[in-house]
């Protein structure tokens, strides 16, 4: 039998004990209530402030581009932020809703971004980047954090960089592989930039104002002798037509296309840019190897390789094409220059790495 002592020490020993279960297992509660509010506090914070991106593809929501932004789409989940996304078929319309603020993000080609940013808009400047080598190099020596002030011109922002495709001469005659046979030929242009007006005058040619919505129609249809652009457009805009019977396409890169994502910066959170852009750099090998697969689809017969020499008489047309807008300002001088010492140090026996007047 237990003393009255022994029974009161005992009582209130179990009174502590389940006292102290209690408060833990209030603390648990509060623990797991705190973790729920600020786990919802986070949902709503993605989900309440939804942000709407126009995205450029020629093929509409069942393009490429379109299906590339939705994994980015995934991937702005993990930086605060929920994307509804809306295709344009017309990127003029797409630049024009992100201009008058329909359009918080915009994803269109470098060419279009120029106007927002001159900086990045001139990466697609002809000639400038000979391979995909050349192209990551400059996207990676421009996501970095040091470079994040050239990605700003108040109050937008780029934010993501992809390659778009190396854009070939389509030809409706083979036998068109040097720069003096381009003399008097009707080559389609896009009529908002000013740098191939420039550049198609020079060689002689004669520019034909297009978008692209109907650049490649022109072709078709025999309306223009020359049009340009990436592999896919070869399937998706039907050229095999145009090319019948006797053209081709020249197998040497015009221009690196890219397609640029841009960001009204007040509307998305702080440290944004720089995570989408490392993002978009972690995208360029997978985004070159669908290139490539649209390129492999042109059949071999079509293709027209041109001799060294003209390779070498095209780059400095180029060259000095890139110069003159540089000159007039539409090439930004500080991305004409990154990508000129990119190119010498993957070929210092450039004689454009020696040359006096240097871009």
């Amino acid at each position: 039998m237990l003393g009255t002592q022994e029974l009161f020490a005992q009582s209130t020993s179990q009174s502590i004990t389940l006292k102290g279960k209690r408060m833990v297992l209030c603390k648990r509660m509060l623990l797991r209530t705190f973790i729920a509010i600020f786990l919802m506090g986070t949902v709503s914070a993605v989900q309440a402030t939804p942000k709407k991106i126009c995205v450029f593809d020629l093929l509409g929501a069942n393009g490429p581009t379109y299906s590339q932004m939705k994994d980015y789409k995934t991937a702005a989940l993990a930086w605060g932020v929920e994307l509804d996304l809306k295709p344009y078929t017309s990127e003029r319309v797409a630049a024009e809703d992100f201009k008058s603020g329909l359009c918080d993000a915009v994803s269109f080609t470098g060419m279009r971004a120029r106007q927002f940013n001159a900086f990045t808009g001139s990466m697609d400047a002809i000639g400038a980047m000979p391979s995909y080598q050349h192209l990551k190099s400059v996207i990676t020596s421009i996501s970095s954090k040091k470079a994040s002030k050239l990605m700003f011109i108040d109050p937008y922002e780029v934010v993501g960089i992809f390659p778009g495709g190396a854009a070939f001469m389509f030809v409706n005659d083979r036998t068109i592989d040097t720069v003096g046979e381009l003399a008097g030929k009707r080559i389609a242009i896009l009529d908002s930039d000013p740098a191939q007006v420039e550049m198609v005058t020079f060689v002689g040619a004669s520019p034909v104002g297009t978008s692209i919505a109907n650049m490649f129609s022109k072709f078709n249809n025999g309306s223009v002798d020359i049009t340009y652009g990436p592999a896919i457009v070869y399937e998706a805009m039907e050229l095999y037509k145009g090319l019948e019977p006797n053209g081709g396409v020249i197998d040497f890169s015009l221009v690196q296309v890219t397609m640029q994502i841009l960001i009204r910066k007040t509307e998305f959170p702080e440290g944004y840019g720089l995570k989408s852009r490392k993002y978009s750099l972690g995208q360029f090998d997978s985004s070159v190897k669908l290139i490539k697969r649209y390129e492999s689809k042109i059949p071999k017969k079509l293709w027209v390789t041109i001799p060294e020499a003209d390779k070498t008489e095209y780059l400095e047309v180029f060259r000095q094409s890139r110069i003159r807008l540089r000159e007039k300002g539409i090439y930004n001088a500080k991305m004409l220059k990154l990508m000129r010492m990119v190119r010498c140090k993957k070929d210092p026996q450039q004689a454009e790495c020696t040359a006096a007047d240097k871009e």
